[in-house]
């Protein structure tokens, strides 16, 4: 049976710890170069809203 009341994630305690792991890791992968320009996720964006289904950019 469903919660009748279900929480939002932004209701949700916060975690230091699994938030200091998070952004370690993030900035790890940013270190690494791992991301996506910031021009193809603008293009894929814009399909988007465009109503044109892509598969979203990679590296």
């Amino acid at each position: 049976m469903a919660d009748p009341n279900p929480q939002s994630v932004f209701d949700l305690e916060a975690d230091a710890a699994v938030e200091a792991r998070l952004d370690a890791e993030a900035e790890a992968e940013v270190a690494a170069g791992q991301t996506v320009p910031h021009d193809k996720v603008r293009i894929w964006l814009k399909d988007l809203a465009q109503g044109r289904k892509t598969p979203p950019p990679t590296r």
